[in-house]
């Protein structure tokens, strides 16, 4: 693709920045920043999404900057040796200090080189992996809170930083605790994947300049996680780049997997389990059906590891449209998870694997390809649902989103519907959203005009609105133009709108 003078200038300007997109996030931050008062911020989000990178990017070089890391499964004494020597660097005491015996004493010791630093400077503590150095007997949390209660809340020019791929446990422990830190969280952030657009300033950032539609496919193997497209190569497909990284055993996609449930969840394997029923299930499963499929018991626990999984970003727990607030589905919506089980998992349980420079391109001529790229594609639509909605011009009138269905009883002669994408409007209409992916354009033959017509009798039918129904087309390369798509097509959205 070739770039614009003025392109390539925006890029020039985007790699001094550092930091791609993360818009809100770095306003936010800036917020932080010039705060005159103490400030206590929560970062989450999933592992390797870039939250080390965004505090460490924004912060460093804006003050005085310690930072601790947590190391995951080690004992909290380890934890204490790693505490002592970042303060060693970070303030190079004159004085040698000795290893603190309990994180209270640690962050006493802390406080001492806070105190010390000019009131005019700022002083960030970043505690990066808190949950690795929080573990049940370390007391940290405890001291923490004492800590912020007793001297840091106090000192206007400090701002603290803590952080978690567990989200679930930053949430928990942290931002809606009852006890503890209750309330002494001043900002949060939830630090999510890039959008589609913000992995392609990424790629572009690295000097990678790759087609809408080989952006799209490496999307739908890894999501917008930075650290998965940092594996990207340059100067190769997005079919090269996928063999190359998801079917080889030393590929970094082929077995990533498996450690990243293990980092961040301690009872992975339930995890795991509960992912592998939801994502038999391509238009989602509902509650019930997720604990007779799984064998786990309604309570409080099965309870806790779905909303683990959904704050983690690995799942979707919605109400379909028209439905009742009881009436759960639960869809898998991590790219990476769907690709994995998919594709590689089959793989990877065999004996061997050797390497085939061919694999995915001989996958993706199967139909089996287009049926897991329309899912997938599905489903990046319904994530960019904002961009969707600013391109057909009704951002001022979009209410509810959602998807729909109808699924008749059984030996019933009713007709069965699906909407992919639902737009509920305040000018009393509605948007159904029918998502394709196609390498070309998409072609409206009568057997499938006659399926659309199916959609919408059945959704007016069964959901008795009076509002106005409008046909909008979301594909990669646009409705190839004829009599059935002039009938029956109000609008369309095509890949670089999502952009």
């Amino acid at each position: 693709m070739e770039l614009s003078l003025a392109k390539i200038k925006k890029i020039g300007k985007i790699m001094n920045e550092e930091i791609i997109g993360r818009a809100d996030e770095k306003k936010k931050l800036a917020k932080v920043m010039n705060s005159k008062d103490a400030e206590f911020l929560a970062v989450y989000g999933r592992r390797r999404v870039g939250k080390t990178f965004l505090v460490r990017h924004f912060f460093k070089g804006k003050g005085v900057y310690f930072e601790l890391a947590g190391e995951k499964d080690s004992a909290y004494k380890v934890q204490l040796i790693n505490f002592y020597r970042s303060v060693q660097e970070t303030f190079k005491p004159d004085l040698p200090i000795k290893i603190p015996a309990t994180w209270k004493e640690a962050f006493s010791i802390l406080t001492v080189f806070i105190e010390a630093q000019p009131e005019n400077k700022k002083v960030i503590i970043f505690l990066d992996e808190l949950p690795w150095m929080a573990s049940r007997r370390s007391g940290l949390i405890q001291a923490l809170d004492y800590e912020w209660n007793r001297k840091w809340s106090n000192i206007s020019n400090l701002i603290v930083v803590v952080c978690g791929s567990a989200a679930s446990w930053v949430l928990e422990k942290l931002i809606h605790a009852k006890g503890g830190l209750h309330n002494r969280i001043t900002d949060t952030i939830h630090l999510k994947p890039f959008s589609l657009g913000e992995a392609d300033l990424y790629l572009k950032s690295r000097g990678i300049n790759l087609k809408p539609m080989q952006v799209l496919e490496l999307y739908m193997v890894m999501g917008g996680i930075p650290h998965y497209l940092r594996q990207v190569e340059k100067g190769k497909s997005s079919t090269q780049i996928i063999n190359s990284l998801c079917f080889r055993r030393d590929g970094f996609l082929f077995s990533e997997f498996s450690r990243l449930y293990k980092s961040l969840f301690d009872q992975s394997e339930v995890h795991n389990r509960i992912t592998r029923q939801i994502v038999k299930k391509r238009n989602g499963i509902s509650r019930d059906e997720l604990l007779r499929a799984t064998g786990f018991s309604s309570g409080g626990t099965f309870q806790k590891r779905l909303l683990e999984l959904e704050e983690s970003g690995f799942i979707d727990v919605y109400v379909p449209f028209g439905k009742r607030k009881k009436d759960l589905f639960i869809k898998v919506v991590d790219e990476y998870t769907l690709f994995f089980l998919h594709w590689i998992d089959p793989l990877v349980k065999k004996s061997s694997v050797g390497y085939n420079p061919n694999y995915w391109l001989n996958l993706s001529k199967n139909p089996k390809y287009l049926s897991w790229a329309g899912y997938a594609f599905e489903a990046i639509c319904m994530k960019h649902a904002d961009r969707v909605i600013k391109s057909l011009g009704i951002a001022n009138l979009a209410g509810e989103i959602g998807s729909w269905r109808f699924i008749p009883a059984k030996k019933s002669k009713e007709r069965g519907a699906q909407i992919d994408l639902l737009i509920d409007r305040t000018d009393n209409s509605i948007n159904l959203c029918e998502i394709k992916f196609s390498d070309n354009k998409f072609s409206i033959d009568k057997s499938y005009a006659k399926n659309l017509i199916n959609k919408i009798e059945v959704f007016e039918e069964k959901t008795k609105t009076k509002k106005q129904v409008f046909l909008t087309m979301i594909t990669t390369m646009g409705v190839k133009k004829n009599f059935w798509s002039e009938d029956l097509v109000d609008s369309e959205v095509i890949l670089k709108d999502i952009f």
